[in-house]
């Protein structure tokens, strides 16, 4: 199938795709902020330049886009039509880059976190901000050394774990 656009058109239009202070990387700032976390932004000093940094939680967190990062089996990743092998090429690169740059940032001791745009949907984007939260939290709890113990009551039953023998 052609392209609707002239390549005049199309270029324009990819041109305007911006890589940094993006709807799904604001919104994401915008309640770390509301929630009290302050950080710092494409960080260039680390590897990868992450979206977000905490640095006084170690934390770096990537807001990636689905189409430009390969997000597979999802809705928003479809390889286009035109031009295949330019773009699985490009994409397959940028994958390397993001796997390669999370392997650094965990061999210099930082906690990393991907958030993908489809995440950030209306649909989901309550749930994902409620986990991102509480995964900060658990960091926060973890780099002060506190340890965690669970107390169920006896009356409360739980659905075993796999792993778990039923006794």
């Amino acid at each position: 199938m052609a392209d609707k656009m002239t390549p005049e058109q199309r270029s324009n239009c990819m041109r305007r795709i911006k890589s940094k202070n993006t709807r799904p990387e604001m919104l994401v700032r915008r309640f770390l902020f509301s929630h009290g976390f302050r950080y710092r932004i494409h960080a260039k000093t680390l590897p990868g330049t992450p979206d977000i940094a905490l640095v006084g939680l170690r934390t770096c967190i990537f807001i990636n886009g689905c189409f430009w990062h390969g997000h597979q089996g999802c809705s928003m990743y479809t390889v286009p039509k035109s031009n295949v092998e330019f773009w699985t090429h490009k994409i397959k690169r940028n994958q390397a880059r993001d796997h390669e740059s999370l392997l650094a940032l965990k061999a210099q001791g930082w906690h990393t976190i991907e958030i993908w745009e489809c995440q950030l949907l209306p649909k989901q984007r309550l749930q994902t901000l409620q986990g991102l939260l509480r995964t900060l939290n658990l960091i926060q709890l973890e780099n002060s050394g506190a340890t965690f113990t669970y107390h169920f009551d006896e009356e409360e039953t739980f659905p075993s774990i796999a792993a778990e023998s039923e006794e």
